[in-house]
């Protein structure tokens, strides 16, 4: 057992005696002064603006891009389903919103026909870029109605009138292209296509 030998000191004589203040972090008049004259004059600050509300970005029409974009391959494309055309038959076409009755004219012959070409003997790629080319020029000139010269394909035998099919599908892709349709007897039957253009 741990013993202490002598006397235990009272305890109030071990605490320490605290003097309370007023104010005890009341600051000196001088040094009061002394920081107005550095800081100077100051006026206070009254902001009434309101922040704007966040702008939240447009949404963007995913899927309505993606079908422009899959219209624009198909534009592009040398794809054709021959199920769609049974060779030596009549070609005819109209744009949606085309009336029935300008599709009734142009097989009649009643629009002026301003410009014709003739794509017989030619590779289908050649043939391809000899149309863009043709419809090109035609609109720069503001002709509205043109004769194409496809052939019958009767020098493709069993494969059947290449060059019509194709024109058939390249046609049907043109914004430009309001209707067509195959030509008189006189001016190629089924071997020509009248081709009505929308105006510029």
């Amino acid at each position: 057992m741990l013993r202490v030998r002598g006397q235990i000191p009272a305890l109030s004589s071990l605490l320490i005696p605290v003097t309370r203040t007023t104010a005890p972090f009341a600051l000196d008049p001088r040094d009061r002064e002394l920081f107005r004259q550095t800081v100077g004059a100051v006026k206070p600050l009254r902001c009434d603006r309101i922040e704007p509300a966040p702008v939240h970005p447009a949404p963007i029409p995913r899927f309505t891009q993606a079908d422009e974009r899959q219209v624009l391959a198909d534009m592009l494309s040398d794809y054709f389903e021959p199920a769609d055309m049974e060779m030596g038959e009549e070609l005819y076409y109209r744009r949606e919103g085309v009336q029935q009755a300008v599709l009734r004219k142009l097989r009649r012959g009643h629009f002026q026909v301003g410009a014709a070409l003739d794509l017989h003997g030619m590779t289908v790629i050649a043939a391809k870029g000899a149309l863009t080319h043709f419809l090109q020029h035609v609109r720069h000139d503001h002709i509205h109605c043109v004769r194409i010269i496809h052939g019958k394909g009767n020098g493709s035998r069993h494969r059947g009138p290449i060059l019509k099919q194709k024109v058939n599908h390249w046609l049907r892709q043109r914004d430009d292209v309001l209707a067509f349709c195959s030509a008189r007897a006189m001016d190629g039957g089924t071997g020509a296509v009248y081709v009505l253009l929308r105006r510029v």
